[in-house]
């Protein structure tokens, strides 16, 4: 249960150490893990996250997380004695990820891959990649600065006499 905690409590946020759990991450976890149902709604998820959560504080820690869990156990498996409901509840939430449904993928195919195709590159662009399709980067592009003192297009550079 404490790795599910942790991924939970990580999801989303770079910052966290994964040793509290907020309203809304908790919310996730009883829908991802498939505590929320029939029987739990996200009012008792709610309820339950503020009856154990300190005073004026807004996140739990690993050993709230559990009291939290034990009573959401009463409500999920109401006919189950409470070592079967302590197995039952342990078995939805052991070893669980978030779950990332909805979100956008990369397309694959399509537009995508033809525009993407550096092999049908004509013109200016084609002399930007290599044979092997990667960006030549700066050594691509043929307006390069040059630093030589002289204005550009100049016809007559490097035909000044020095010894003057």
């Amino acid at each position: 249960m404490e790795e599910t905690f942790v991924a939970f409590s990580k999801f989303g946020d770079t910052k966290s150490t994964g040793k509290e759990l907020d309203n809304k991450k908790f919310s996730k976890l009883c829908k991802d893990t498939g505590i929320m149902g029939k029987l739990v709604t996200s009012t008792d998820v709610d309820i339950c996250f503020s009856k154990y959560k300190p005073k004026g504080g807004r996140t739990i820690t690993i050993k709230e997380f559990k009291s939290c869990l034990d009573e959401l156990a009463k409500k999920r498996f109401p006919k189950l004695s409470e070592s079967e409901r302590n197995a039952a509840m342990t078995e939805l939430v052991a070893n669980k990820g978030p779950k990332t449904a909805g979100t956008t993928k990369a397309v694959k195919g399509g537009a995508t891959s033809r525009l993407t195709d550096t092999s049908k590159y004509t013109g200016s662009h084609k002399e930007r990649f290599g044979e092997d399709g990667k960006g030549k980067g700066l050594e691509g592009r043929a307006d390069l600065v040059e630093n030589s003192g002289y204005v550009g297009n100049y016809k007559g550079a490097e035909t000044y006499d020095k010894t003057h």
